[in-house]
């Protein structure tokens, strides 16, 4: 089994007085790295399912007096697809403030109805971590640098989520499987998604436009529809761990874009399924994007797999000048990042930003040199 980074930090959690919860994207392996740190625990517990209409029931607008019947003599409560059960952050209350011998852990695929209410009700009552598909890190851990290193090309076109990794010789079907149901299930849930077919569509024009900035205007002149339902998809899409946005550094520095954005994915192996393209690097007009998609989504994953408080920027100015990332790490110190997918490229950054921004550490990122950025904290 491919150990996850957050199994010793959420282990080093239990029982201390607060409910765990752990978000992230369905198939992700949220369940199985509960299941894994509660048969490490050897205590009782008991497992609701928020797929299922009886556990909706009895765990909505609930009592603490029917609460300890249905909790009996466990120590600990896992409930799946938490976001599924309505009111379900109160039911998580009730328990974590009367019945203090008992440890609550939640998971939800989506961050709609959890996430969103999870902060007044539960403050100071709560730990909350996101899972994200396996990473660079956590393989390289697995099975060595050296063996990770030579499926990078592999990575960039099929993705790291578990069972992609792990059943290599069904990688196309299962990813197209995994994009045509699970990752939309939480979405068409909602009132707010009416429309399926723009979903597909809002997503395979960001998949095509990774490494561009994107423009909200442009955006729904191509897939038609109004800005206003583009930016609503789009927040929807975030909060279902699918995309994520990158947005312009500014400093009032003359020339810079103020308000500008990257969307990027989670993960190579959705994006590539999303507009059928399962071609070879070498052979590919996109390796370049692909490659600054993976690098950054796998940075991500690094900072906040390790707790590391980082804000990440792209920088641009309207000459078209151009910064792949930018960490703002604490103490509002700045490091530079350009990302190329060819061997023996040189950069030079620009005298703009460097002229205006003295003191920043600047750094090429290329398949060469992976480990300084994606092993290190």
């Amino acid at each position: 089994m491919i150990k996850r980074q957050l199994q010793d930090v959420l282990q080093s959690k239990f029982f201390k007085g607060k409910a765990i919860l752990l978000f992230g994207p369905r198939q992700v392996g949220k369940s199985t790295l509960i299941e894994t740190l509660l048969n490490a625990q050897n205590k009782q517990w008991i497992y609701f399912n928020g797929d299922d209409d009886d556990v909706r029931e009895n765990l909505t607008n609930t009592s603490s007096t029917k609460l300890k019947g249905i909790i009996g003599n466990n120590e600990i409560v896992f409930i799946e697809e938490a976001q599924r059960i309505e009111n379900i952050v109160l039911t998580i209350k009730i328990i974590t403030d009367r019945f203090k011998n008992v440890q609550v852990i939640a998971s939800g695929s989506s961050a709609f109805e959890l996430s969103s209410k999870v902060n007044e009700p539960l403050t100071g009552r709560k730990y909350e971590f996101m899972l994200y598909p396996l990473s660079f890190s956590e393989m390289v851990q697995h099975h060595g640098f050296i063996q990770e290193k030579g499926m990078l090309e592999h990575r960039l076109i099929y993705g790291y989520y578990p069972e992609i990794v792990t059943k290599q010789v069904e990688e196309r079907s299962l990813l197209k499987l995994l994009t045509n149901s699970y990752l939309y299930k939480d979405l068409l849930m909602l009132e707010q998604i009416n429309k399926p077919v723009l979903l597909s569509k809002i997503l395979k024009a960001l998949a095509l436009q990774i490494g561009s900035e994107v423009s909200y205007n442009e955006l729904a002149q191509t897939v038609g529809a109004d800005k206003e339902t583009i930016e609503k998809y789009i927040d929807l899409l975030e909060k279902a761990f699918i995309v994520f946005r990158l947005p312009a550094l500014n400093r009032n520095v003359r020339n810079e874009i103020k308000k500008g954005k990257k969307i990027y994915f989670y993960d190579c192996g959705i994006r590539n399924a999303l507009i059928n393209n399962f071609t070879g690097v070498k052979n590919r007009t996109d390796a370049g994007a692909l490659w600054e998609n993976f690098i950054i989504s796998e940075r991500v994953k690094q900072l906040r797999n390790n707790d590391i408080d980082v804000e990440l920027f792209f920088w641009r100015t309207t000459q078209q000048q151009e910064i792949d990332l930018i960490e703002e790490h604490e103490g509002g110190i700045l490091k530079a990042f350009e990302f190329k997918w060819g061997k023996n490229v040189k950069i030079r950054f620009p005298q703009t930003f460097t002229h205006n921004y003295p003191g920043t550490e600047t750094f090429v990122i290329s398949p060469d040199n992976i480990e300084e950025f994606l092993l290190n904290k």
